[in-house]
């Protein structure tokens, strides 16, 4: 296992869109375990591979809270099937877009096939904290930020902020 560098906004892989796995090896087990590593590091609750600067179509998850067990969770291919009309507001965070909270507009439940990590394919109904992770994890992987589910003026001034530090980290 390996702790791997976040990718930070404005960083342009971000808005890459994943691939998806073909097949599950040893590599792509590596994988997992060195983002579960990296999400615990950090400390988020979920992390996809393209924030890690790869560009394959995998979610990493644990929601549990700090005093519980750990509640490994892996999605491969995760894909929303349906979700539903009724939708909520929820205060979310990116390990991508450091120490910025914003409320997020979603579908309260949805339902979501995926492959686990033996390959078996799995189909879940998520409410709550898990179905806005999997909407935040699985945008990641076409590309799309939870800021692009803001106001333009709120996006716009936080792009500004990330792009500054980033040409200022670069000097």
């Amino acid at each position: 296992m390996a702790l791997r560098e976040i990718l930070i906004l404005p960083d342009k892989r971000l808005r890459l869109v994943s691939e998806p796995v073909k097949t599950i090896t040893a590599d792509l087990k590596k994988l997992v375990e060195d983002m579960f590593e990296t999400m615990y590091d950090a400390p988020g609750i979920g992390l996809a591979a393209i924030q890690i600067g790869v560009a394959k179509r995998v979610v990493t998850m644990d929601l549990a809270k700090k005093d519980e067990d750990q509640e490994r969770r892996v999605f491969i291919n995760p894909e929303i099937l349906w979700s539903s009309e009724e939708r909520s507001l929820h205060e979310e965070g990116c390990l991508s877009i450091p120490e910025f909270y914003e409320e997020v507009e979603r579908p309260v439940k949805v339902r979501v096939k995926f492959l686990d990590l033996d390959g078996k394919a799995q189909e879940i109904e998520a409410t709550g904290l898990l179905a806005t992770c999997l909407q935040h994890e699985i945008d990641h992987t076409n590309g799309v930020l939870f800021i692009d589910h803001i106001s333009k003026l709120k996006r716009d001034r936080i792009t500004k902020k990330f792009a500054k530090a980033a040409k200022r980290a670069a000097e």
